[in-house]
C-alpha cells in the first residue's frame, strides 16, 4: 500500500485550515477578547431570544459541556443573560444584555475583515466555489461530527 504524504491529506489540511481560521479570527477580534465559539454563541442567541443551552449547542454544532464553559464566560463578562423558563424552572433561556448587543455591533466589521482574510489567497472566482465545496463537505459529513449541526427552532 503506497503511503500518502501527511501534507496533502484532506484532514491535515482542514485542521490546519481550522488553526489557521481561529488564528485570524483572534487577530482581528483581539480587541473585543473574543473567539469563534463565543461569537458563534452571541449571534446565535441574539437570533434565537430565549434559546436554551442544548438548542444553543445544536445550533452552533458543539458539544454541550463545551459550550457551557463558553457560556459561563459570556455570561461573566456580562455580554449574556441566564435565567429561569417561566415553562420549566429546570432549563435556563439565554438572551444578550445590552453589552452583549454592542460587542456584536463591534464585532460585525472586525469578523467579516477576518473572514475576508482567510479566503485572500484564493482568486476572486476560486472564493464561491471553494465555499460551495467546502459547504458540501461539511453537510456531507454532518453526522459523523461529536456535535451535528442540527437546525432547530429556538421555539
Amino acid at each position: 500500500m503506497a503511503s500518502q504524504n501527511l501534507y496533502s491529506m484532506p484532514g491535515h489540511l482542514i485542521r490546519r485550515a481550522q488553526q489557521i481560521a481561529v488564528s485570524i479570527f483572534l487577530d482581528e477580534c483581539a480587541s473585543l477578547d473574543m473567539t469563534p465559539v463565543q461569537y458563534a454563541a452571541l449571534v446565535t442567541i441574539r437570533d434565537n431570544p430565549g434559546i436554551d443551552a442544548t438548542r444553543l449547542s445544536a445550533l452552533v454544532a458543539f458539544d454541550r459541556s463545551t459550550l457551557a464553559n463558553v457560556l459561563e464566560r459570556l455570561e461573566t463578562k456580562q455580554l449574556i443573560l441566564r435565567s429561569g423558563n417561566h415553562n420549566d424552572r429546570r432549563v435556563k433561556v439565554l438572551r444578550l444584555t445590552p453589552e452583549g448587543e454592542a460587542v456584536l455591533v463591534q464585532a460585525e466589521p472586525l469578523v467579516e475583515r477576518a473572514q475576508m482574510r482567510i479566503l485572500a489567497p484564493l482568486a476572486p472566482d476560486d472564493r464561491q466555489a471553494f465555499l460551495s465545496i467546502l459547504a458540501r463537505l461539511v453537510e456531507s459529513n454532518n453526522e459523523a461530527s461529536r456535535a451535528p449541526l442540527r437546525l432547530v427552532s429556538a421555539s
